[in-house]
């Protein structure tokens, strides 16, 4: 199915495992929460490979290699090999290598991630900015990254290196809750220099097309939670999404997204991978009706009558706001209607 602007999202008569050949799946927040499987994704993903769709595992975290991840996802009940994970920091070490001679150093602050991938693309990572690097590029460190290694970054940059960035999330979520992200350490070195770096990772095209490269999919399913990152990283790469609400995305950000930020489809969790998708009919006149609900858009709120499944009620909700938004984001009062739906 190719990917369309989205007013309203997709419906599909085929299980969306049967419909993809690849499931580009994000881990925090779809696959584990805190470490911890999040509920129903062990079965679901492993019904979905068994049904014959591969899963590829696209992470925007930097510090963790393949080979861990793998180890975990594993140990989790998803037996997954290195080859089936994609970082931002394999993103970031192409887009470097691109433009650096082979073998050239790079400055690293960040974590082993980085590093790895930096060696598969032949470049060298070293620790100061006194080493002579071609390059600065910038992931996640971590909680200990020492404040230090931000004014290595600093001085290399001053001189006129340029600088990278795995990407630019501003928060990761943690087993305590949400904690600061690669993209706050970035501000910091922005801050500080007054430079921009070119980023690799999600959503910008680097990293879909590093993922791309990697999978050979040639009908991928982006899954993920993150509007800003996941899904419009689907839109970017012109290819459909399934948004599912495991992690940060809640009824409202999702009802007053704009285009580039609206998922092909909406579920509650990645059962969603095994089952259809229920068509949503209707118009702006008469309302958008999914399941047993309707929905329209009032001059002031969204409204929505009937009764049935949250979701499918959620599904005619998107309609309504998407359409009364237009290109920009609907910012029509949805509380009530949300309400209703226990959302």
């Amino acid at each position: 199915m190719s990917r369309s602007v989205g007013t309203r999202p997709a419906g599909s008569g085929r299980p969306l495992s049967e419909a993809y050949d690849t499931a580009l799946l994000d881990l925090d927040g779809v696959v584990y929460a805190g470490g911890n499987a999040i509920a129903h994704a062990v079965e679901s993903l492993t019904t979905a490979r068994d049904g014959g769709m591969r899963l590829a595992y696209v992470t925007n975290n930097a510090l963790r290699t393949p080979d861990t991840v793998a180890a975990h996802l594993t140990e989790l009940g998803i037996p997954t090999d290195a080859a089936d994970v994609i970082t931002s920091a394999q993103a970031v070490a192409r887009l470097i290598a691109e433009q650096v001679p082979s073998g050239a150093r790079v400055l690293v602050i960040g974590g082993e991630g980085l590093r790895v991938a930096l060696r598969e693309r032949g470049l060298e990572p070293v620790e100061s900015a006194e080493d002579d690097p071609a390059a600065v590029v910038q992931g996640f460190g971590g909680p200990e990254l020492p404040w230090g290694r931000f004014a290595e970054a600093c001085y290399a940059i001053a001189r006129g290196v340029p600088w990278y960035a795995s990407n630019t999330d501003l928060t990761i979520p943690g087993a305590r809750g949400i904690a600061p992200g690669n993209g706050a350490a970035v501000e910091v070195v922005r801050i500080a220099t007054g430079a921009e770096p070119q980023v690799a990772g999600k959503p910008l095209p680097p990293m879909h097309r590093e993922t791309i490269l990697r999978t050979g999919a040639q009908r991928p399913l982006v899954v993920g939670d993150r509007l800003d990152t996941d899904i419009e990283g689907a839109f970017n790469g012109e290819v459909d999404s399934l948004l599912v609400l495991t992690g940060v995305t809640d009824g409202t950000q999702l009802l007053a997204a704009p285009p580039q930020h609206r998922p092909t489809y909406v579920d509650a969790d990645l059962r969603g991978l095994l089952t259809g998708q229920p068509e949503v009919g209707g118009d702006a006149g008469e309302g958008f009706r999914c399941g047993g609900w309707t929905a329209t858009a009032g001059a002031e709120r969204l409204e929505l009558e009937g009764d049935g499944a949250a979701l499918d009620g959620l599904r005619a909700l998107c309609a309504a706001a998407w359409t009364a938004g237009g290109g920009e984001g609907c910012r029509l009062d949805a509380e009530k209607a949300l309400a209703r739906l226990g959302l």
